[in-house]
C-alpha cells in the first residue's frame, strides 16, 4: 500500500510538470508567432528555398504533432518549407477502432479532418506514399521524387489483419464502409470469436457481449493472460470484466484453422469451438520498409528503426534523419500515442535546431506514466492503468459515452465535432 502511495504521489508531480510544460509550449508558440507577424509583415522565402524540404512522413500522433511545432517554429523568412506526405484522407483515431466495428451509428468520427491543426499556408500537403527513401530524396509510389534537407520518419505502425487495429484503407469513405460491414457481420454472427488478448480483442469482445447479450462471445489468447504486455492486476481486472459480461475466455491456445463452411475454429489443443464469425485482433508490426534499402542495418530484428537519444537514425551517414512514433525503437514495453507525442517534441524541437545551425540538445527518456492505458470492459465500464516496476494503480470508472469523447479528439486537433466537408456531416 506504502508503495502505491508514493507511486501515486509521483504521478501527481508529474501531471503537474506535464501540464506546465504544455502551457509554456503553447505560449511560447503565441508569442514566436505574434513577434514573427510584427517583424516579418511581408516575409519572402530566400530564392534558394525550393528545395529546402523537411519532410515528415506519416501524420498520426507523432507526426501531425511535429509537423505543427517545426512549422510555427520557423520564422516566416526561413528558406526551409515543411512537406508532410500521408497517404490517409483523415487522421485515424484507431483507440475508437474496436467500440466502433462494434456499436453503429458513430464510426464517421473515427476519421479526423487534416487541415486546421496545423496552419494551411505553413505547410506543403501531400496524400501519397512513400516507396522508398533516397541519401537526398524521398520517392513516392506515383513516381515522385521530393527533395529532402531534414527528414522526420513517423510511419506508426500497421497491423496484417486490419480492423479493428488498423483500417488498412486510405480515404475515410472506404473505412467506414468497413467498419459498417464489420458491425453488421458482428450483429448477424450467433458464434463470435475474437483472437488475440490484447486491448483491442478486450475491448471488442467485451462491447460484442454488453450490446448483444444472447451473443456467444469466446476469445482465444495464446498466453496465459489477457493484457499480458502489462501488470498483474490490469491482467486480473480485465479478465474479471470479460466474464462478468459473460465472454468465454480460452488461455494459453492459438487458433490453427478455421472451417468457414463448418462453423468452426479449431485450436492448438484440438478442441474446437463454433464459429460464424471470427476476428484477429494479432499485433502490429513497425512501418520501417521505406528505410530498407538506404540503411538496412538500422532496421532491428523486431522492425523497430534504432535511434539515438536526440531520436536521430543511429546510422551516423544519415544524421538529417528522424524518426519517432511507433517506429522508433526508444525502448517503451507498451508505446502508445503519448509516447509517440513526446518523442515528436524532442525530434521537431532538434530538427528547428539544426535548421538554424545550431547543436542539437534534446534527448528523448521515456517516462514510465506516458504508459497509462484505459481500457474500456464493456459500454459502461472501464479501468485506466498506470505501473513501474511492479506497482500498479487502477482507476475504475463508469463511461456514459459510446463515441469515448471523440468530440474531445476532434477539437484537440482544431476541428469542429463532427463537421467534415469531406463528405457527410453529422453534428449527433
Amino acid at each position: 500500500m506504502f508503495e502505491k502511495k508514493i507511486l501515486l504521489l509521483r504521478l501527481v508531480f508529474y501531471s503537474i510538470r506535464a501540464y506546465f510544460s504544455i502551457l509554456t509550449r503553447a505560449l511560447t508558440t503565441s508569442f514566436k508567432r505574434t513577434y514573427y507577424q510584427f517583424r516579418f509583415p511581408n516575409p519572402t522565402k530566400p530564392e534558394d528555398s525550393k528545395d529546402k524540404n523537411i519532410i515528415i512522413i506519416g501524420a498520426s500522433f507523432a507526426g501531425y504533432f511535429a509537423a505543427k511545432i517545426i512549422a510555427t517554429s520557423l520564422p516566416p523568412n526561413s528558406p526551409f518549407r515543411v512537406v508532410v506526405i500521408e497517404p490517409h484522407s483523415h487522421f485515424n483515431f484507431t483507440w475508437v477502432f474496436p467500440r466502433f466495428c462494434v456499436v453503429k451509428e458513430h464510426e464517421h468520427k473515427a476519421f479526423i479532418p487534416y487541415g486546421r491543426y496545423v496552419p494551411a499556408e505553413l505547410v506543403r500537403w501531400v496524400q501519397a506514399r512513400v516507396e522508398r527513401v533516397e541519401k537526398e530524396q524521398v520517392v513516392l509510389t506515383n513516381g515522385q521524387r521530393i527533395l529532402y534537407e531534414y527528414l522526420l520518419v513517423a510511419t506508426g505502425s500497421g497491423a496484417t489483419d486490419g480492423l479493428p487495429s488498423r483500417a488498412g484503407v486510405d480515404e475515410k469513405k472506404d473505412g467506414v464502409v468497413l467498419l459498417r460491414e464489420m458491425q453488421d457481420r458482428i450483429e448477424e454472427a450467433r458464434h463470435l470469436v475474437v483472437v488475440g488478448g490484447g486491448a483491442a480483442g478486450v475491448e471488442l469482445a467485451a462491447d460484442a457481449k454488453h450490446l448483444y447479450r444472447d451473443k456467444n462471445v469466446v476469445l482465444v489468447h495464446s498466453r496465459q493472460a489477457v493484457m499480458n504486455r502489462f501488470g498483474v492486476e490490469l491482467q486480473v481486472a480485465a479478465l474479471k470484466g470479460l466474464e462478468d459480461l459473460g465472454v468465454e475466455v480460452i488461455l494459453g491456445e492459438r487458433l490453427v484453422s478455421e472451417n468457414v463452411e463448418g462453423k468452426t475454429a479449431t485450436l492448438s489443443s484440438g478442441r474446437e469451438v463454433r464459429c460464424d464469425f471470427l476476428i484477429h485482433c494479432g499485433g502490429q508490426k513497425p512501418s520501417s520498409s521505406i528505410l530498407s534499402s538506404l540503411t538496412p542495418s538500422s532496421i532491428t530484428p523486431s522492425g523497430h528503426l534504432s535511434v539515438k537519444p536526440t531520436l536521430q537514425i543511429l546510422d551516423n551517414n544519415h544524421p538529417n534523419i528522424y524518426v519517432c512514433g511507433d517506429v522508433a525503437d526508444t525502448g517503451e514495453h507498451n508505446p502508445n500515442a503519448r509516447h509517440a507525442m513526446q518523442q515528436a517534441k524532442i525530434a521537431a524541437d532538434n530538427i528547428v535546431l539544426a535548421a538554424r545551425g545550431k547543436s542539437k540538445q534534446y534527448k528523448y527518456k521515456p517516462h514510465w506514466a506516458e504508459s497509462v492505458i484505459k481500457l474500456t470492459l464493456g459500454l459502461d465500464k472501464s479501468v485506466t492503468h498506470f505501473g513501474k516496476d511492479g506497482t500498479e494503480l487502477l482507476f475504475p470508472a463508469v463511461e456514459n459515452d459510446l463515441a469515448l469523447m471523440c468530440d474531445g479528439s476532434w477539437r484537440h486537433w482544431g476541428v469542429v465535432p463532427f463537421e467534415d466537408e469531406y463528405g457527410e456531416s453529422k453534428t449527433d
